[in-house]
């Protein structure tokens, strides 16, 4: 079970490393929605591949934070009734749903997405819009998404089978209190600070 729980940790922390760095594509896509906005209500002027990344930019945000999400118990759940049951019945139909529904529906949804993105990165696939964008990286997104979200799974199922051993504590607690753009400004702002102690490291040593 510690080799499992091991295992568990190292797909935690590699889907919380994929999620932080998809806040910053949150960022990256209101800067090009805003560019977009401006440059065709101001100036008249569109770009079939500017407007392209903000789609791909969504698709990404979408696809590659699910396990993220997942991870932080962020996943809308209908559970009204599942909610009234003791934390050791809402861990059985947890262990439940990730056998008999969340693994097979991803991992159906990322083998025929293999073929799927394939193909386009076989043929260079590009845009049916002039000027637009090659295809297969958005297609990439499918089963490198739902592939996080299986290991999410996985995980998640590891840490449900320790708690009803008595190994570890609940998985199902809420594990953030904080929004994703809190967690976006706390990032930025730590950025900055580290930042601006690199520029006083220098100015102290060019003394």
């Amino acid at each position: 079970m510690n080799f499992l729980l091991a295992i568990s940790r190292l797909i935690d922390a590699l889907n919380e490393r994929v999620g932080r760095t998809v806040l910053w594509l949150t960022l990256i896509v209101v800067i090009v929605s805003a560019a977009n906005a401006v440059s065709r209500k101001a100036f008249h002027m569109s770009s079939n591949a500017w407007l392209e990344l903000q789609w791909y930019l969504f698709g990404a945000i979408f696809l590659l934070a699910s396990g993220y999400t997942y991870l932080r118990n962020e996943h809308v759940r209908v559970d009204a009734l599942a909610a009234k049951f003791p934390p050791r019945m809402q861990v059985i139909i947890e262990v439940l749903g990730i056998l008999f529904f969340l693994l097979p529906a991803a991992g159906l949804v990322f083998w025929l997405s293999l073929p799927y993105f394939y193909e386009s990165w076989r043929l260079q696939e590009l845009s049916s819009n002039t000027g637009g964008l090659i295809r297969w990286p958005a297609k990439l997104l499918i089963p490198v998404g739902f592939g996080l979200l299986i290991l999410s799974g996985v995980s998640r199922l590891i840490q449900c089978i320790a708690y009803l051993a008595g190994k570890v504590e609940s998985p199902l607690r809420v594990a953030q209190l904080k929004s994703a753009e809190e967690e976006l400004a706390e990032e930025i702002q730590r950025q900055q600070e580290a930042r601006e102690r690199a520029a006083a490291n220098g100015s102290v040593e060019g003394r």
